[in-house]
Parts: C-alpha cells; structure tokens; sequence
C-alpha cells in the first residue's frame, strides 16, 4: 500500500500540526442510541470543532504548511460549505486571503459563515457549471494556491487526526471498537480515518456512508473503479454530494473500507430527528449519514463498538426546524 496518496505516519504529523489549534472533538455516548441500535454505540462529534464541522483539520493542516510567498499569493478553494468555513478559519489565523467558489444554493448559514470568517464568495450552478473549472481558473488568473475539499494528501491526513482521536479516546473509557462509520462525499474523511485506524487495529472495520443518489463511493467499492454520480440526483445531504471519488482518496478507501453503505433522505432526516430528541445534538443532513446508517442497522454486525462520526452541525434554521416538526 506505499502506493496510497497518505501513510498512518502522514497523519500523526498532521495531529502534531493541528495540536493547540484544532478542537479534540469528544467521544460521547448515549444510552438511548444503544439501546435503540442493540448494542454499545459512540458517536465522534465533530459539530464541536471549530466552525461546527470536521473540515477545519484539513484546512488548517494544508494551509499551515505553505510558504511565505504562497500565504502572500493566497488560496482558492471550492466547497459546498463546510470546507469553506474550514479553510476560511484556517486561513484568517494564518493571514492568508481565501477566495471560495460555492453552489448559488448552498445553506445560507454556510455562506453568510464563510463571508464572516473574511473569505470572497464567488457562486456557481452546481447543476450546469463545474466548480473545479471555476476555481483552477481563479487560481491560475491571481497566481493562488489551490487547495481541494477531498483530493489532496494534507487535507487527507487532517482528516484522519479524527481516527487517531476516536482510538486513543476509546481506550481512555476501556471500550472495544468492532467498526466504524463515517460519512463520505468524496472520501477524504473516511480515507483519512481508516488510514489512522488501520494501522494500529486493522481488525476494525471501518465503512463510507453516502446518499441514495450519491452513492458512487459505494457502488466504486463494488466495481474496483471509480463511478460517478447519475445525472439529475439530488440529495439534502448537501455536504456528501461530490460528483465521484476523488483520484486520491478511491485507492485508499480501496484498499482500507470493508464496504460502503447508503442511506435514503427520509433515513438521514429520521437520524436528524433523533439526534435532537434523545441526543440534545443538532446535526446538519450530510453530517448525519453515519447516524442515519446506525439507527437502520445497515452495518454487518460484531464484536465491539460501533463508533459513527456525525461529521458537521451547520443546517439552515428553517430546513432544521422543519425537518425536526416532520
């Protein structure tokens, strides 16, 4: 596997990085998950990282590492929301100008975030132009360091500071991990994630969870190749909907995933509700992908703890509010 975009060591580096800077999120456990799954369930919230969601890791990993001339320059990045909150916190510690493409309908708390964190917001159609497009050109025009949502080695191994975390964390309570569940968009959390834990418990399954309509991690998984999205699909998940698996995170996720598994909105919008009525968490659609495969026992079962990641906690008020009435 020396072939693979990031090695376990990559990503203590990157812990060593961050450390001081981003939030060691917690590890909790609620007895009515358990209980309502049948066994014993622990959920790494990452809603509590610096702008509510995992991104921040990845951000601040890659940005922290560039030089002088290429702060000076400054970043472009293109993100639905959650990592362009990320790299914009990243970038004001650091003093760096972000300019960030983003979806025309991406959740408004996630624009007006990013363009209070200091970042330039340039919108796009997510249906009919390519964000990518947009932002290498950007790039190229102002001499800016590009810096991708999923497909890119320091922005993985951020990431993957989560596993190192959910492992240490586990044995500070004495608990088992038998697997582990994390949402997917274009596989950088889940890469990074089983990169960490693979090395030290490859016992440990560890699965992508995507939308129905987006599920091209999994039906990758199952092809040996990496597959795209349908035309048309639409998802509220709106965080998890990368157009296909990255070129860098699908050999990782390859040769580490025991499988991908897929949940339909209604699914992710009961999980939404439960984590509000018997959790006390707000959690944003894509970031409840994990939750949602939980609570429909989707996951083969074993031995030890399911751990399920709840990736971000930034939703609309109004979608939350009306996801949360049913």
């Amino acid at each position: 596997m020396t072939d693979l975009a990031i090695t376990a060591a990559d990503v203590r580096d990157a812990a060593a990085q961050i450390r001081g800077v981003a939030v060691r999120t917690p590890l909790l456990e609620f007895m009515p998950l358990s209980e309502r799954v049948g066994h014993r369930v622990l959920v790494k919230f990452e809603g509590a990282q610096h702008t509510g969601a995992f991104k921040f890791r990845g951000a601040y990993n890659r940005l922290s590492r560039l030089s002088s001339q290429e702060r000076a320059a400054g970043v472009v990045a293109w993100s639905s929301g959650n990592h362009a909150q990320g790299v914009a916190a990243a970038a004001r510690l650091l003093g760096i100008q972000a300019t960030i493409v983003m979806p025309a309908d991406a959740p408004a708390v996630k624009l007006a975030n990013t363009r209070a964190l200091g970042a330039q917001i340039i919108t796009y159609d997510r249906h009919t132009q390519s964000r990518e497009e947009i932002a290498t050109a950007l790039a190229d025009e102002r001499g800016a360091v590009l810096v991708p949502s999923f497909d890119d080695p320091f922005v993985i191994a951020g990431q993957g500071t989560i596993g190192l975390e959910i492992l240490e964390q586990a044995s500070e309570i004495g608990a088992t991990i038998g697997r582990v569940l994390a949402c997917c968009g274009g596989g950088g959390l889940v890469g990074g994630i089983a990169t960490a834990i693979k090395d030290t418990a490859p016992h440990i399954d560890i699965y992508s969870v995507e939308p129905e309509a987006f599920d091209d991690t999994a039906r990758s998984l199952a092809s040996g190749r990496r597959e795209a999205v349908l035309p048309g699909a639409h998802s509220i998940c709106d965080a998890l909907l990368a157009p296909s698996p990255g070129s860098l995170t699908f050999p990782i996720n390859k040769a580490l995933l025991s499988g991908g598994l897929v949940v339909s909105d209604d699914q992710v919008r009961a999980a939404m509700r439960f984590a509000f009525q018997s959790m006390k968490l707000v959690v944003e659609p894509g970031g409840a992908a994990a939750l949602a495969a939980a609570l429909a026992g989707l996951a083969p079962r074993g031995d030890g703890a399911t751990v399920v990641v709840v990736s971000g906690a930034n939703v609309d008020p109004d979608l939350f509010a009306s996801i949360i009435a049913g």
